[in-house]
């Protein structure tokens, strides 16, 4: 009966064949670097190829001691190392312990002349660069109808901005019909109006890439009146392409980000705005109304009426204070005539007559104040309180000449 095994039993009965085999221990193979990932890990993944086949090759991070040189896709090289089975996939791959350049490859080379062509006819320059528009209504998009990188443009963009129209130009990206496929579709969205181009495609190989590492496209995205942004492969990869747009995206996802401004991010600025427009435009108000009433506070001060009314309070109130001072000295003076009639009354002969003394002339109206102004039967008047008494003298006696002789 025949004997059935295991896939791990061929696995590993393969991988001790390999073991076995003392060439494949320590072996230099020569090719050309194709699809080079440098991993988080320190390890180094690549393809070594040539005209008739390829070999998957790794170099762990304890072994890149020894390597010298930034591994790009298209260098010819010479890898040093052993040939074993991973046992787990069941393939066999090169494990590299030494790597030496072995001049550049001939995609390459083709790279590095063209770049430098362009850029000495000034393909690259900065002054030639167009801005990417802040707000776009149209998109245009060249790529692949089909794969993650068009998936991806589409979903970020219509999440940014469900209101952006996008257009697709389904082009061919990689083989013989890539460069005139992506040609004509950006001579197509300059027809289409559109406000912004995304040209590129997924990650590859520098082959599947190299499309866009032709003159004509390089061209062709440099004389095109509408912004292009270039987002081909992986942030590692880099074509002609990116030197020449407007813009590099390191993804499709990413030009897609360049490309569509988010929406909410505006409604957000815009209700800041508008926060900020009612706050200025408030106090702005408040300022004006407050020099309104400042204003209003003046023309009342300033108004003629107001003016008038004002001086007649004003002559109200000194005429009030006139009154009131002269009533003031009125009454001072009422009080000093008052005290004066007093003091007249002291003074006055009539007052004297009311409290019983008379007064006495001659009938010539001369003051009788001694006995010698009169003789006996001289005419006399006495004025008395309440008139005149007529008299004639009879006999005039002298009181101080009795008082004269007592003292003597």
């Amino acid at each position: 009966m025949q004997n059935v095994y295991s896939v791990a039993q061929v696995n590993s009965y393969i991988k001790n064949m390999f073991t076995q085999d003392f060439m494949l221990q320590s072996i230099s193979v020569k090719g050309e670097v194709s699809n080079c990932k440098y991993h988080s890990s320190g390890h180094i993944y690549f393809t070594l190829k040539d005209e008739k086949g390829t070999i998957a090759c790794v170099m762990f991070a304890g072994n890149r001691g020894g390597l010298d040189f930034q591994m790009r896709e298209g260098q010819q090289i010479v890898v040093n190392g052993s040939i074993d089975v991973y046992e787990r996939d069941g393939k066999y791959q090169l494990y590299a312990k030494q790597i030496r350049q072995d001049g550049a490859g001939a995609l390459y080379e083709r790279f590095e002349r063209l770049k430098i062509e362009l850029e000495e006819r000034g393909m690259f320059a900065q002054e030639y660069k167009q801005q990417i528009p802040r707000y776009i209504k149209r998109l245009g998009v060249i790529t692949a109808p089909t794969g993650a990188a068009v998936r991806d443009i589409i979903q970020i963009a219509t999440r940014r901005n469900p209101y952006v129209q996008i257009i697709l130009y389904p082009a061919v990206v990689q083989g013989d019909l890539a460069v005139p496929s992506i040609v004509n579709g950006i001579h197509a969205m300059e027809r289409f109006e559109v406000d912004t181009i995304i040209v590129g495609r997924g990650g590859g190989s520098i082959e599947d890439l190299w499309a866009f590492n032709e003159e004509a496209v390089a061209q062709a995205i440099f004389d095109c009146p509408v912004p292009i942004i270039s987002a081909v492969g992986h942030e590692t990869d880099v074509t002609i392409a990116d030197f020449v747009a407007d813009l590099r995206a390191p993804t499709p996802s990413a030009a897609a980000e360049l490309a569509v401004y988010d929406i909410e991010q505006l409604q957000e600025k815009l209700g800041e705005y508008v926060y900020t427009m009612q706050h200025l435009c408030r106090n702005r108000i408040r300022q004006y109304r407050n020099k309104l009433e400042h204003y209003q506070m003046q023309m009342k001060y300033l108004n003629p009426v107001n003016q008038i009314r004002e001086k007649r309070t004003y002559l109200l109130n000194l005429e009030e204070a006139v009154q009131t001072g002269m009533m003031h000295i009125l009454s001072e003076k009422r009080h000093r005539l008052a005290l004066y009639i007093e003091q007249m009354k002291g003074l006055s002969p009539l007052e004297k007559l009311s409290q019983g003394y008379a007064y006495a002339s001659d009938a010539g109206g001369r003051t009788v104040s001694r006995i010698a102004q009169v003789h006996p039967g001289d005419e006399m008047r006495v004025y008395v309180k309440d008139g005149v008494i007529h008299t004639k003298v009879i006999e005039g006696h002298g009181y101080l000449n009795e008082y004269e002789a007592e003292w003597q």
